[in-house]
C-alpha cells in the first residue's frame, strides 16, 4: 500500500511538473516599452514582457544596472530596436548575461529595424564634428505608426519559430492589431490632414518618421547639432525664424529641459508640445495605439489654438 502511495505520488508529482513547463511563459525582454507593447499585443497571455529603457528616459542613454544582466539571463528572447540606438548600454548587458537564446544567429535575438526604411542616413565621410550622427540611420523609426506593424509581424515570425505550438494563435494576435492599427491610421491621417505642411520646430532629431508619414514640415532644432546643448545664439536665430515662417509648434521629448522651449515659445507665440516618444511615456499611453491617439490630439489641440 505504501508503494502504490509514492508511486501516486510520484505520478501527481510528474503530472503537476509537466502541467507548469507546458503553460509557462515565454519571457521576453524588451529595450524599449514601445516595443514590449507590440510584444505584448501579438503574445497577449502566452508572454512576459519586461522594458530595460523607461518609457520616460532618453533610450540612447540608459543607465545600465546589474539587474539587467539577471533578466536578460532568463529571457527566452531579446527584442532591440537597432539603427546604434542600444549601442551605447546593451552590448556589454549581453554579454554579461551569457545566455545563448539571445544571441545573435539564434531566433530569440530579434532587431525590430530589420526591414524598416531608414531615415536621415549619414554620408560614409560624417564624423562627431555633426553631431551625434547615427551611422545607421535615425533610430526613432517606431513613431511611424506603419513600421510598428512591421515590428509585430518579425516579433510575430520568431514567437512562431521559438513556440511553434502556438504560432496561430500569435498569427491571429498579428492579423487583429494590424486590423485595428489600419482603422487608427486612417483616423489619424484625417485628423491632421487640415495641417499638412504646417512647418515645426523640434528639440532634437527625434520626428522624422513621424513627420514624414503625417506630413508635417521640421522646419528646426532647438540643438544646433544632434545631441549639442542649445546655445544663445542659435537660439536666437531659430527664434527669428520661427516670427518670420510663423511656427507655432514646437515638440519636445517628455526628458527634455523645459526653459528653451518655453522661452522660444514665449518669443514666438508659439506652443509646446511633450511628445511621449515611448508607451507609457504618459498615463494616457499605456500601449502602442494609445501613443498615438494621445499625441496626434495634442498636436491638433495645439494647432487649433490660437496663440
Amino acid at each position: 500500500m505504501k508503494i502504490k502511495y509514492q508511486i501516486l505520488c510520484l505520478g501527481l508529482l510528474f503530472i503537476v511538473s509537466w502541467a507548469s513547463v507546458a503553460h509557462a511563459k515565454l519571457n521576453i525582454i524588451a529595450t524599449t516599452s514601445d516595443l514590449g507593447a507590440i510584444a505584448r499585443e501579438i503574445g497577449k497571455d502566452k508572454v512576459e514582457v519586461t522594458n530595460l529603457a523607461k518609457p520616460t528616459e532618453d533610450p540612447h542613454f540608459v543607465d545600465a544596472k546589474p539587474s539587467f544582466i539577471v533578466k536578460l539571463n532568463k529571457a527566452d528572447m531579446l527584442i532591440e530596436g537597432g539603427l546604434h540606438l542600444e549601442i551605447g548600454w546593451l552590448p556589454n548587458l549581453v554579454v554579461g548575461a551569457r545566455n545563448q537564446k539571445i544571441l545573435t544567429g539564434n531566433p530569440g535575438y530579434l532587431i525590430a529595424s530589420m526591414g524598416v526604411h531608414p531615415l536621415e542616413v549619414p554620408d560614409p565621410s560624417a564624423d562627431r564634428s555633426l553631431g551625434d550622427v547615427h551611422p545607421m540611420g535615425n533610430p526613432h523609426f517606431m513613431l511611424d505608426p506603419i513600421n510598428g506593424k512591421i515590428v509585430a509581424t518579425h516579433i510575430c515570425d520568431r514567437l512562431c519559430q521559438i513556440d511553434a505550438a502556438n504560432c496561430n494563435y500569435y498569427k491571429d494576435n498579428l492579423n487583429g492589431f494590424t486590423k485595428r492599427m489600419d482603422l487608427k491610421l486612417s483616423e489619424w491621417q484625417k485628423m491632421l490632414e487640415p495641417f499638412s505642411g504646417t512647418k515645426i520646430v523640434t528639440y532634437h532629431k527625434t520626428f522624422p518618421y513621424f513627420v514624414k508619414r503625417f506630413n508635417l514640415n521640421v522646419v528646426g532644432e532647438l540643438e544646433p547639432k544632434p545631441g549639442i546643448p542649445p546655445s544663445p545664439t542659435h537660439i536666437n536665430n531659430i527664434i527669428q525664424m520661427m516670427k518670420n515662417d510663423g511656427v507655432k509648434l514646437v515638440i519636445i521629448e517628455p526628458f527634455r529641459e523645459r526653459k528653451t522651449p518655453e522661452f522660444v515659445a514665449s518669443q514666438t507665440g508659439a506652443k509646446v508640445v511633450a511628445f511621449p516618444i515611448m508607451a507609457g511615456g504618459q498615463k494616457e499611453t499605456e500601449d502602442y495605439i494609445s501613443l498615438f491617439d494621445y499625441t496626434v490630439n495634442q498636436i491638433v489641440s495645439a494647432l487649433k489654438t490660437k496663440p
